[in-house]
């Protein structure tokens, strides 16, 4: 069978994947149903180009890292975008279909969890909403076993000669604490090397952009339900807006009052 756009990509799968469960059914669940599985498949990209990323850190290489790095922050800005088309849906709109949603709740999204995992996080909740399937709990497992973003860069900064040696300490929370050794080889570098301080520019702009995703997310979500619980059981806006200052790189923060 010759290729053509249409078996390539799998569109007539892709097309018939938007199942409505609202009965009768509901014009807006359309357009939720469509951009959450856009945000899944932005997350499988993401921690696509996070594995390369690590990958290119850990092996020194400056010009590879920048060019993976600032495809992942484009498509951060996607995921933030987003969030006003989803925005053009009214809580009316949106509480007309939400009874049909069950126990179904973005919190309970695997790949997400799994980039809070290679950005460092470990929240007791990660593993809570995959309890009954093993195969999800087994990814969540083999992710935590892999190197995280900031244990990738701070190989990189090794190699160029500032050595550093983060350590796992916390079991709960970001796995690193705030280092003051590892914040004055940050001076130095962005100081004395400015291939490698360019790459410390890119991971603020990626945390700042992951706050700024929690962020929108909180308040979309916020002005669609207001305080009501989420449908999956979580403490809905209250939980999101205790994940919204996760800073993931605390060392190149601390250090932007040492300029």
């Amino acid at each position: 069978m010759d290729i053509t756009y249409t078996n390539y990509l799998k569109i007539d799968e892709l097309t018939n994947l938007q199942q409505l469960k609202s009965d009768p059914p509901e014009h807006d669940e359309m357009l939720f149903i469509i951009i959450h599985q856009t945000y899944e498949l932005w997350f499988k990209q993401i921690l696509h180009e996070i594995g390369k990323l690590n990958l290119e850190l850990q092996a020194g290489n400056t010009w590879n890292s920048l060019k993976t790095m600032r495809r992942i922050l484009t498509v951060m800005k996607t995921l933030v975008s987003q969030v006003d088309i989803l925005e053009t849906m009214t809580p009316l709109e949106f509480n007309n279909f939400r009874a049909f949603l069950g126990q179904s709740s973005g919190f309970q999204s695997l790949q997400f969890r799994e980039l809070e995992i290679l950005c460092g996080l470990r929240l007791p909740l990660m593993k809570e909403a995959h309890k009954n399937n093993a195969v999800h709990l087994e990814r969540l497992e083999q992710r935590m076993k892999l190197p995280t973003l900031w244990e990738s860069f701070c190989a990189y900064i090794t190699q160029k000669g500032y050595p550093v040696s983060p350590i796992r300490e916390n079991e709960v929370g970001l796995l690193f604490n705030p280092s003051s050794e590892i914040q004055q080889q940050l001076i130095t570098v962005m100081k004395n090397d400015p291939e490698a301080a360019l790459v410390c520019e890119l991971l603020v702009d990626f945390d700042e952009g992951l706050q700024e995703w929690r962020y929108r997310h909180v308040k979309m979500v916020e002005r669609t339900i207001g305080t009501k619980k989420g449908t999956g059981g979580s403490d809905g806006v209250r939980y999101l807006k205790g994940t919204t200052h996760h800073a993931i790189f605390p060392d190149l923060w601390a250090i932007r009052s040492e300029f």
